[in-house]
């Protein structure tokens, strides 16, 4: 599927790290680094405006190395792009380490994925079916 972008960054395009990758790394539009204290939140422009096909949404998502390593994440995650959004694909970073940590010019930040959606009708009733599970959740199918 091809989908339309423009880039306004000084950076490459978001683009898969392996073959069998599932989301595309997206980089930091930055002019000089951000400092990330802990507890500390920043909306992280990329530079980035996309058309969607009707049909799906971009989700963005945290890469795996900043969370592990640096307790960096999205904080909204996933965040939804929708296909009618026009404006600049920004990312909310947030820091829930206990140190401040540097974005850097150009530092891959989160991770893109491109899925399918339809929209639902509500369809009222009075019950729902029954299932083996139930109202059970939280828990409670164990630890």
């Amino acid at each position: 599927m091809k989908v339309k972008i423009v880039n306004h960054s000084r950076f490459a395009l978001p683009e898969y790290q392996t073959p069998l990758s599932a989301g595309l790394d997206i980089r930091a539009n930055l002019d000089e680094s951000i400092t990330l204290h802990p507890l500390e939140r920043a909306l992280v422009p990329t530079g980035l405006f996309v058309e969607l096909p009707e049909g799906h949404e971009m989700q963005i998502r945290p890469r795996s190395g900043l969370a592990a390593k640096h307790g960096i994440t999205v904080l909204n995650s996933p965040g939804t792009i929708d296909a009618d959004y026009r404006g600049e694909i920004k990312v909310i970073l947030v820091n829930l380490s206990n140190d401040a940590f540097i974005i850097e010019p150009g530092e891959r930040i989160a991770q893109m994925i491109v899925a399918r959606y339809e929209q639902i009708e509500w369809e009222s009733v009075e019950e729902l079916g029954s299932t083996e599970r139930g109202a059970g959740g939280f828990g409670s199918t164990g630890k």
